[in-house]
């Protein structure tokens, strides 16, 4: 399932699984402080909020591309797509 361009903003729609996860455990860190002016904080909140959908999108996109190998009775071996 592709995430449509308006879902989050093309920054974010840009980048891996692993940058837009650490940006968001950084953002968590900056909010778990406090010391954010109340603006600062709701900005953050939101992009943290588009970075979660977009880490979501990255999982079931990659959760769809794994198969699952089977070994049939008489020794054939073929493949399936995951599901869940």
């Amino acid at each position: 399932m592709k995430e449509s361009t308006s879902s989050v903003p093309a920054d974010i729609a840009a980048l891996s699984f692993e940058d837009a996860l650490s940006e968001l455990e950084k953002l968590v860190k900056q909010l778990e402080d406090g010391k954010a002016k109340l603006d600062d904080a709701i900005k953050a909140y939101s992009r943290g909020a588009q970075l979660k959908r977009h880490c979501e999108t990255k999982l079931r996109e990659a959760q769809a591309k794994i198969e699952q190998i089977t070994v049939g009775a008489d020794g054939s071996v073929s493949s399936k797509s995951f599901q869940s």
